[in-house]
Order: C-alpha cells, then structure tokens, then sequence
C-alpha cells in the first residue's frame, strides 16, 4: 500500500479532532522550504493561508515539491494533496486525478470551507508544474 491508502485507512477510524492534529503532524513532516523560495511566484493564489509551493525536477525525471504554510492545518493540507504526487514522474502526476486521491478525506465536510477553498488552487498549480515539464 502506498503512503497515502495508509493515511486514508487511518485517518478512517479517527475522531474530528484526532483528524486535526494528522492533518498538522502530516504539515510537520514536510521538508524544510528555504525562506528565500517563499516569493509571490511560489504562492499558491486563493488560499486563506499564505501557501507556497516550489516544484524540482529530479535527475531521473522525479517531480519533487518543497511546500510550506504560515498556517498549521493549511500545511497539512498541502503536505496531504503532495503526498498523492510526490516523487512521481511528470506523466504518473499528470494521470494521478488528485481530487479523486483524496475524496476518502471528504476535507470539504471535515474542514471550514476557509481552510478547504484553496486546495482546488493547490492541485491545479501542480497539474499545471507537471505540464510544463512535460
């Protein structure tokens, strides 16, 4: 099983706020984003929370996304939306349909549409990273 079939089958059996806090220790993990990195053209537009989102292309062809948020549960979003493309090549992130990945989440009926708002911004900024590269 993947990374992400493993949050969602935890993530099942947890309470409200238990699912919170997998949310913001899922944001922790993520690897550090150099604060130079964090500029108007790394952010993510239509997010509450400030979201930055800088994509690499790998030696072997991997995308691989450094991501960060002024924000703890907004960070845990991002980390959870990179965790279903992360480390993939252009055409599996390309194939991945991100939005269906995390259905199982249902972020909209667990999340105040404030937190939530940004993540169709979110997933299109990294369908678009992955067409560039293309």
């Amino acid at each position: 099983m993947s990374k992400i079939d493993d949050l969602i089958e935890e993530y099942e059996f947890l309470e409200a706020d238990d699912r919170y806090r997998l949310l913001i220790d899922l944001g922790k993990s993520l690897e550090d984003m150099p604060d130079p990195l964090k500029t108007d053209a790394t952010l993510v537009r239509g997010c509450s929370a400030s979201v930055w989102v800088y994509p690499t292309l790998t030696d072997d062809g991997q995308l691989h996304f450094l991501a960060d948020s002024n924000a703890a549960i907004t960070k845990g979003i991002i980390a959870l939306v990179l965790e279903t493309v992360q480390d993939k090549s252009v055409d599996d992130v390309l194939a991945t349909d991100i939005t269906e990945k995390l259905a199982p989440f249902d972020l909209k009926n667990q999340l105040s549409s404030n937190r939530t708002q940004g993540i169709p911004n979110m997933i299109a900024l990294i369908q678009e990273t992955a067409r560039r590269y293309q």
